[in-house]
């Protein structure tokens, strides 16, 4: 079956992924180290790891979730606002379920504690996220070639 449907290359994805943890990183390691009167250097290695760890989600979730959209038709540069709300706030809570062990452990922080930081910092990402995802596809928007799907 052959639909022409517009596609993110892989090389689009891992821009996408490293422009938006930088962003991300920038707001949020100062935020950390003054909130847990951590140094910066304690912070920013906890913010690398958990970026890392959200970039290799992030391919593997954005990928799943353009093949299933390709395969009713869809384009994921064209996703409503209601869609997009849905792609982000199902990014984050793959990203919540990986992220507790890692705040308790590095933080030392009780599970109870460790889930109430993620929340604070999903709730901001997931905000970070719709914003930075409407401007990176005004910025670098998907256009129509053949895709074979099977």
């Amino acid at each position: 079956m052959s639909n022409t449907v517009a596609m993110r290359t892989g090389k689009d994805r891992l821009r996408y992924s490293i422009g938006l943890e930088i962003g991300i990183m920038a707001f949020l390691i100062p935020a950390g180290a003054a909130f847990f009167d951590q140094s910066l250097m304690d912070i920013g290695v906890l913010g690398l790891v958990l970026s890392l760890k959200a970039v290799l989600i992030g391919l593997i979730y954005n990928w799943g979730v353009d093949h299933l959209g390709a395969r009713r038709g869809r384009v994921s540069s064209d996703r409503t606002p209601v869609g997009r709300v849905l792609h982000a706030v199902g990014f984050e809570l793959s990203l919540m379920i990986t992220s507790l062990p890692i705040y308790t452990l590095w933080l030392g922080l009780t599970l109870l504690e460790a889930l109430a930081t993620d929340i604070v910092v999903t709730s901001f990402v997931v905000v970070f996220t719709y914003v930075f995802t409407l401007g990176y596809d005004r910025a670098f928007p998907v256009f129509p070639k053949k895709v074979n799907m099977q």
